[in-house]
């Protein structure tokens, strides 16, 4: 390393000189005195050539370099030899300012390592000072250079068709180059003229506010020096003429996000005009903790843009077709901005599990003015209902373009904007509903279920409740980060229910950890537990002497967590997947799975739920957790509930509870059953009628007892809340003189009549086509305030119309006009709303072509 102290001449020319005199590799990376000589030298032929007659003597030259064979020592100091040599430079040149002096001192005079990887030595110092002095990054010129031949950047092509197509990233409707990390892409440079060995080219990767290299948030790829900077690659792979073919690839565990680039070339820096570089995460990746090693699962979890929800009861399981829309037009840039207002470090930003969970937390705006406001009130005259919602696009785009939570959301409206996020950034994801959901408050792993004399739910006993369906997703990842075994599916959840580390936000949550009953580990296993494996315990409250007395009826440890539910892999149908989340109902795997999940319990307020519980079962004196069994029925009772015509709104409600008994013997059987009228959550919104009889029956026997509801009695509810509200009928039954009693809760949903989508098998793209959607009113009530809603991705914009009250018997029909912009199966998706029904659902498929 060389240090000269000269004065006078401009800024470009000492910058010149500098870089000739100390900017010079060497094979190994060091510089010893051979090289320091070599360097004056040469420095000196060049300026007595180019200011011959100027001359003088060096007043001041110092080099400060670790010798070859002296690595572990201390710096040589040759500052005798270049003064005894009196090496001659033109005077008055002050070629380096004071702070870049310094800055070459302390690089050069630090201890040299082993290798040169590690940082110090020549490279060492070449890297400090890129960091700090913006001057030193571009490689020496040669002389041919600096006779106003500098090598400059005058156009960057993206390849925007053929990177996309390689990335799966052709269906984002952005201007900008979207790659997934961990895999090549190819960037074309077109230079003012042919770049040679001696040039030298940085390609700049920043993200975040100010990128650096030391924090990894700035990436300089040098083509000809530096292969592998912080797992990013870049190489050469045609340069001819003026120009130049690059391929670059990012590090598999890169953070996600919107990158910066520009060029330097020399003292020149191109900026093009979209420098910004989307980079995903990267499912096709083998690298990536994403990975995801299924043709099919990719393309239905990373690339499907249309899907379906799972609603209903566990008895009446429905369909809701959603569009996730994840291509759609600045719904890339609402997941940026989430990230952006996540405040997740980018060290974070490079790992699903942190990205995951804080997207679980802003898709509610419960803490952070995120996306969605939920409501769950019945009142939603100051936002869209929740069950208005068709998909994520419009909630996304509004929310992007405003920057403030979109009313209203509930559970499957959270999961499906959710999927969109999570899709959008490349990280597998799938909605999944679960029947008979249990919202267990007190994490005891139990829910209480309270009823009157005559069988009807009470809404305030409890602060716990189970929801007729509840809706989640599942995220598939490495667990890196938890011990081997619990990879996979990981269940993350949006709809804030309970606060986890102080924020509404929830997973994810190894599926594996909640099958096994290991609700010790991260992030909120046992809550997502308790979702599908805990047990009911039903209770009668009798007033004795004005008082409540509370007796336990019986105790369900089947009830909850049932048919769990997702869209099937490239298929239109359900796929039932309880099999992932626990082990066969009443199986010996199951029970000692919810053993093991109490042995962790801890008494609620002990610990935060998201984080790791004991490691050993939990012992508390005041606390005792216990695995329930159902007891054995001395008479063999069984109950079963069903309806005797369809459930259409507007006529009567005809329900029946059999009764049943299998053994020996003369049973006299106590039953009262009740029929109300609940929200999907399982608030009772209305109780309808109850009937209270005493039965006997003999051996194996069965009776049916009728329970018929008028429609005026339901009728009124029905138009007065805004939910979609389900059928809840509960019977008791007591078998005189025994210890025999039974509980049994069926939920059923309406019926309503079809919408019917008309409109072509296959259509050409930018060819216009037509679409019918009719309904006819076959119930025997008027429809007041009809609203069809249409969207199809690709081919129509979403879209409301008004059509007024419909009279039974009436036909209502609605033509558009689609004009498809994008190629491939798309489907167009309708929903009928109105005060007495909450969505009546249809969606068609059709093939766009060339």
């Amino acid at each position: 390393m060389v240090l000269m102290k000269m004065e006078c001449y401009t800024p470009q020319f000492k910058r010149d000189v500098g870089k000739l005199v100390w900017h010079r590799p060497t094979r190994s990376g060091l510089v010893g005195e051979r090289e320091a000589r070599a360097d004056l030298v040469a420095a000196n032929t060049y300026l007595e050539r180019s200011y011959r007659g100027n001359g003088a003597k060096l007043h001041s030259i110092e080099m400060a370099r670790t010798r070859r064979g002296n690595r572990h020592k201390t710096p040589c100091n040759v500052l005798g030899w270049a003064q005894s040599n009196m090496v001659f430079i033109p005077s008055g040149v002050d070629l380096l300012t004071p702070q870049s002096e310094t800055l070459i001192k302390r690089a050069a005079c630090l201890p040299s390592p082993h290798s040169e990887a590690s940082g110090r030595g020549y490279s060492g110092a070449q890297k400090l000072l890129a960091s700090e002095a913006l001057w030193v990054e571009t490689p020496t010129r040669t002389m041919s250079n600096y006779a106003g031949t500098d090598l400059k950047v005058t156009g960057i092509d993206f390849l925007k068709s053929e990177n996309t197509r390689l990335h799966h990233t052709d269906a984002y409707n952005i201007k900008n180059l979207v790659v997934r990390r961990g895999q090549p892409f190819q960037l074309q440079l077109s230079l003012s003229r042919e770049l040679n060995a001696a040039d030298k080219l940085a390609l700049r990767f920043g993200i975040g506010e100010k990128p650096m290299k030391i924090r990894g948030t700035l990436m300089s790829l040098n083509p000809r020096r530096e292969q592998d900077v912080g797992g990013w690659q870049i190489s050469i792979v045609r340069n001819s003429g003026n120009e130049c073919l690059l391929s670059v690839t990012s590090s598999p565990w890169a953070p996600v996000g919107k990158y910066t680039l520009n060029v330097k070339t020399g003292t020149n820096i191109y900026k093009p005009e979209d420098e910004a570089i989307y980079l995903l995460f990267n499912p096709w990746c083998e690298n990536d903790v994403v990975f995801l090693n299924d043709e099919a699962q990719r393309n239905e979890y990373v690339l499907n843009d249309t899907g379906y929800i799972y609603v209903g009861s566990a008895n009446s399981i429905y369909n809701r077709p959603w569009n996730f829309g994840q291509f759609e037009e600045f719904i890339l840039d609402a997941c940026m901005y989430l990230l952006e207002k996540s405040e997740l470090r980018l060290s974070h930003r490079r790992d699903p599990v942190f990205v995951s969970r804080a997207m679980s937390a802003l898709v509610n705006a419960n803490d952070d003015n995120g996306v969605l406001l939920g409501n769950w009130s019945g009142n939603y005259s100051s936002g869209t209902s929740p069950t208005d919602w068709i998909g994520s696009v419009l909630i996304l785009q509004k929310y992007y373009k405003t920057k403030k939570p979109v009313p209203y959301g509930q559970c499957w409206v959270f999961a499906g904007v959710l999927t969109s996020v999570m899709r959008c950034l490349g990280i597998p994801s799938r909605c999944v509903s679960n029947f008979n959901s249990a919202h267990d408050t007190d994490q005891n792993l139990r829910v209480d279920i309270y009823l009157n004399e005559y069988g009807e739910k009470l809404n305030k006993m409890s602060f716990d409740s189970v929801w007729n369906f509840h809706v989640w997703n599942d995220v598939w990842m490495k667990r890196v980060d938890l011990p081997a075994g619990f990879d996979g599916w990981q269940a993350i959840d949006s709809t804030p229910q309970e606060q986890s580390q102080g924020i509404f936000q929830c997973g994810p949550c190894p599926l594996k950890a909640v099958r096994e009953g290991d609700v010790y580990l991260p992030f909120d296993s046992k809550f997502v537990y308790a979702e599908v494996n805990a047990d009911k315990v039903y209770w009668v409250v009798k007033k004795v002497n004005g008082k409540d007395k509370f007796i336990k009826i019986s105790t369900e440890t089947r009830g909850i967590g049932v048919n769990i539910s997702t869209k099937a892999v490239g298929q239109d149908r359900r796929q039932d997947i309880t099999s992932e989340y626990k082990y066969p109902e009443g199986s010996e795997e199951e029970r000692e799975s919810m053993q093991r999940a109490c042995s962790f319990i801890r008494p609620s307020g002990m610990t935060p739920r998201a984080r790791f519980a004991a490691a050993i079962p939990t012992i508390d004196l005041n606390f005792k957790p216990e695995v329930l069994q159902e007891t054995v029925s001395k008479s063999g009772l069984q109950l079963e509930i069903t309806n005797k015509a369809a459930l259409y709104p507007g006529n009567p409600l005809e329900l029946a509870i059999t009764v049943k008994t299998s053994t020996p013997g003369n049973w006299t059987i106590n039953l009262v059953g009740s029929c109300q009228l609940q929200s999907y959550t399982g608030k009772v919104e209305a109780s309808l009628g109850y009937v209270k009889e005493t039965i006997k029956l003999e051996g194996k026997s069965e009776t049916q007892v009728p329970l018929k509801i008028a429609a005026d009695t339901y009728m009124k509810t029905l138009a007065s809340v805004e939910d979609e509200v389900l059928i809840l009928i509960t019977a008791i039954a007591e078998v005189q003189g025994t210890d025999d009693k039974l509980t049994k809760e069926t939920t059923l949903r309406f019926e309503y009549p079809p919408i019917t989508v008309q409109m072509p098998e296959t259509a050409k793209l930018n060819k216009d086509f037509n679409c019918a959607f009719i309904f006819k009113n076959k119930l025997n009530i008027p429809l007041d305030n009809c609203k069809l809603l249409v969207e199809g991705l690709g081919i129509f914009k979403m879209a409301t119309f008004e059509h007024g009250d419909v009279e039974p018997g009436r036909i209502l029909k609605s033509e558009i006009i689609c004009t498809p912009t994008r190629l491939g199966e798309k489907k167009i998706v309708a929903k009928l709303t109105s005060v007495q029904i909450k969505g009546i659902s249809a969606e068609k498929a059709i093939t766009i072509t060339q």
